[in-house]
């Protein structure tokens, strides 16, 4: 289902406001997760109406017990032209109006065993006078761990391919290549973190399937991280995993910067700069030549976690 052609309108004619209703309610299911787990802190709100129409929903948690910060955003924007990080592998579409309703979720936890999480879920509808909408869905979600733990690895991919199995078992393996090939630093050589699933483009078979499909990852994800956060919440650490914490945020700073598609169509879109940046680690260092002891956990973490593996496929320890 995941097309590498141009989007088109294939059967069923596409809703926008079922899938901003589904984000929208998305964005408060995953907020009261997060919430029931961290236990102190709540989401502050802004809410902005464009006159276009258009309507941005940014919520954001700070300094929990459990969620050091995390970020819920909900947008539907109205554009009379696409931005051009929507258009430079579709040239066709450049100049067509649009609409685009998505959320996107990244979560930093206050401990260095608990794993960043990120989430985006996204529709574009792209219209022109006379001639039928062009549309697709994207999105997906992945794992960014300090620390490496295999239960937490295998738990997290076998979550993710269960929400792709009943639309096709080669789902799951094509949209998990799809997510180590894009959450990489090339600069560095490294991946991200473990990857999870990746999507863009997707059409075929027509709007019902694909938004059935959508539905299915974006509801997944919460099931996805929080038994990780749970398990990992309260692992006893020191100035040494907090300090390579940070350090690995840096490169999760460097892939949002330099890199990552959704950054830069929220900037050229015009969207509001602290919510597009609100996915940004609180703290963060960068060291010079930094040093990493082999046979070190944190070694490991990049020799045996941060490389692509079948992890769905893997027994865990405890099995």
């Amino acid at each position: 289902m995941d097309s590498s052609t141009s989007p088109t309108t294939g059967p069923g004619t596409p809703d926008v406001v079922a899938v901003r209703d589904h984000l929208m309610a998305l964005q408060d299911t995953i907020c009261a997760g997060l919430e029931g787990v961290d236990g102190r802190a709540c989401f502050a709100e802004k809410r902005f109406e464009a006159p276009s129409g258009g309507l941005h929903r940014p919520r954001a948690l700070q300094d929990g017990a459990v969620i050091e910060k995390a970020a819920v955003q909900f947008s539907h924007s109205v554009g009379r032209a696409m931005p051009a990080a929507a258009t430079e592998r579709r040239p066709e579409l450049a100049g067509r109006a649009y609409q685009a309703a998505s959320v996107s979720l990244i979560v930093h936890p206050r401990n260095p065993y608990a794993p960043t999480s990120h989430a985006n879920f996204r529709f574009f509808v792209a219209e022109h006078a006379a001639e039928d909408p062009v549309w697709w869905f994207g999105g997906g979600f992945d794992l960014t761990p300090y620390y490496g733990f295999v239960e937490d690895c295998v738990h997290w991919h076998r979550t993710a391919r269960a929400a792709c199995e009943p639309f096709g078992t080669e789902v799951y393996p094509r949209f998990k290549t799809r997510c180590d090939e894009y959450f990489r630093l090339p600069h560095r050589g490294e991946a991200r973190g473990i990857g999870g699933v990746f999507y863009d483009d997707v059409c075929d078979g027509g709007f019902d399937r694909c938004f059935a499909l959508h539905r299915s990852l974006a509801e997944a994800c919460l099931d996805a991280y929080v038994p990780v956060l749970e398990r990992r919440r309260n692992t006893p650490y020191g100035d040494r995993e907090r300090q390579w914490q940070l350090l690995r945020r840096g490169r999760y700073v460097e892939f949002n910067l330099l890199y990552d598609r959704g950054t830069r169509f929220g900037l050229e879109a015009g969207a509001r700069t602290e919510s597009i940046l609100a996915s940004l680690p609180p703290l963060v260092r960068w060291e010079t030549d930094h040093e990493i002891e082999p046979g070190t956990d944190e070694h490991r973490l990049l020799h045996e976690f941060l490389v692509p593996r079948d992890w769905a496929d893997v027994v865990p320890p405890s099995a």
